[in-house]
């Protein structure tokens, strides 16, 4: 386990990193466009702040990081690092998984009971 959550560390701080890199490369550029006069140092700014923001939120829909808990107190540890958001979509996850298997076992008992009656 400790080695998948160095890995996914590995990976974060990678995507980061690459986010960190291509921030300073957009200023970079923009800069020498408004150097060669073709921005204004305030159409800069915009277009370097709208770049930013498409960046995080690139990243946000498409980086994922999964981590699994492998004992209850690894487990605990994890909930506490949660959203309000995020623990209530997982209360709805457990709802609908102690509704799935209520049915299941409404079904079973139901199969068992009919299961009886033939055999009488």
């Amino acid at each position: 386990m400790e080695k998948f959550g160095e890995t996914m560390k590995k990976v974060l701080l990678a995507g980061v990193g690459t986010i960190a890199t291509t921030a300073e490369k957009s200023k970079e550029i923009l800069d020498e466009m408004v150097k060669k006069g073709e921005l204004t140092v305030e159409q800069g700014k915009v277009l370097n702040q709208e770049l930013k923001h498409n960046i995080k939120k690139t990243v946000k829909d498409n980086v994922n990081i999964s981590i699994k808990a492998s004992s209850p107190e690894e487990l605990s540890e994890l909930l506490k690092t949660m959203t309000s958001e995020q623990l209530a979509q997982i209360k709805e996850q457990i709802q609908a998984m102690e509704a799935a298997n209520e049915q299941k076992k409404e079904v079973s008992d139901e199969n068992a009971e009919a299961k009886e009656e033939s055999n009488e």
